[in-house]
């Protein structure tokens, strides 16, 4: 069966995100200045075929581990749908 896999993947709270910083800015710019924060990470949807949802989990964290996602400056979270 073919799983439809969304990864979110974030810049780690801790560390400075300089393109929200810069959105940030351009928003204040803009005049809307109500908006204290801002993070810029990355949606990425994968199809996966598997035996369950699962297992299309575990293989979307898998390519999440050792390529969607920087671990030492990033952490990500995976949805699976089917």
């Amino acid at each position: 069966m073919i799983y439809t896999a969304q990864v979110k993947v974030m810049p780690h709270k801790e560390l400075l995100d300089p393109q929200g910083k810069a959105v940030l800015g351009g928003l204040s710019n803009l005049g809307l200045t109500d908006i204290k924060d801002v993070r810029i990470g990355k949606n990425i949807t994968l199809q996966v075929e598997a035996n369950s949802a699962d297992d299309a989990k575990k293989i979307a964290e898998e390519a999440a581990k050792k390529l969607l996602a920087n671990a030492v400056m990033e952490m990500f979270e995976v949805v699976v749908n089917s």
